[in-house]
This record gives structure tokens, C-alpha cells and sequence, in this order.
């Protein structure tokens, strides 16, 4: 079973494919902000409502020095449906094993649904924010920012 991650630690590095199939390594961001989020499926209200809030926000992360990564088990194709349709400029990782999501500790709730859970990481690699939330979709965005802007640029 995967330790849970919490703030103060390093964040486990990762390798996964995003909706074009290019790999993405969190290692590959060392020295930006990231905002990662952990969340259940695509195209679904809360999903959707997550994704867009974070969208409608991204030139706000983008100028903090942010960059913002969604992970599902979802595959790229799913992803790819997902990005268009919404217009999502922000990276959509696939994880179809759970591994990432289980090396993070974002558990299944009730051993079905996947948590909703976001990290926000400094450009250092350290842990500075963990939001365990299903359906508080728009604080999972509006407290990574508030962590990003209180903390960024020192």
C-alpha cells in the first residue's frame, strides 16, 4: 500500500502519457510551481466543473509560474474528447492502472470511486498543499492558487 503523500515532503517523480501520447515526467517541471490533480473521470458534472474552473483560471496559474496537471484513469482518447470539447490548455495524463494515483495515496472512496485530490508543489519539488475534496470542485482551484500566490516568487 502507498504512503500517504503529505505537505513537506518530496513529490514522487512519475512518467505518463498525455491525450497526444507525449510522456510527461514530474521531473520535467522542477523549478515551476505544479498543480496536480488526482481526479474521478471525464465528462462527468464535477469533472467537467473542476476542469473548467481551472481553464477559466489558467492565464492566473500561467502567470504565477504554474503549470497544471490533471490525472485520471481515463485513456488518451478519452482525454483528448475532453480537452476539445472543453478547450483545456492544461495537460490531461492518463494513469489506466493507478499507479501514480496510488503512489500519491489518492484513494478510491469506498473502494469505488476515485477521491478527488490535488497537490501543489513548489518549483523545489516539496509538497506545499494537499486537498482531499470530491465535490468541492472550485476550492481545489481557488486554494492552489491562494497557495501558489501567497508562497510563489519567494
Amino acid at each position: 500500500m502507498a504512503k500517504k503523500i503529505e505537505v513537506g515532503v518530496i513529490a514522487p517523480d512519475f512518467s505518463l502519457s498525455d491525450h497526444n501520447g507525449v510522456v510527461h515526467q514530474l521531473s520535467d517541471y522542477r523549478g515551476d510551481w505544479v498543480v496536480l490533480y488526482f481526479y474521478p473521470k471525464d465528462n462527468t458534472a464535477v469533472c467537467t466543473k473542476q476542469a473548467c474552473a481551472f481553464r477559466d483560471q489558467f492565464e492566473d496559474f500561467k502567470d504565477a509560474g504554474a503549470v497544471v496537471i490533471g490525472i485520471s484513469s481515463d485513456d488518451q482518447k478519452s482525454h483528448r474528447q475532453f480537452v476539445e470539447e472543453y478547450r483545456l490548455p492544461f495537460i490531461l495524463l492518463s494513469d489506466p492502472n493507478q499507479l501514480v494515483r496510488q503512489k500519491y495515496g489518492a484513494k478510491q472512496l469506498f473502494g469505488i470511486v476515485p477521491s478527488r485530490v490535488t497537490f501543489v508543489i513548489s518549483p523545489e519539488g516539496i509538497v506545499k498543499m494537499v486537498f482531499n475534496a470530491l465535490f468541492r470542485d472550485q476550492e481545489h482551484v481557488t486554494k492552489s492558487l491562494a497557495i501558489i500566490k501567497g508562497v510563489g516568487n519567494k
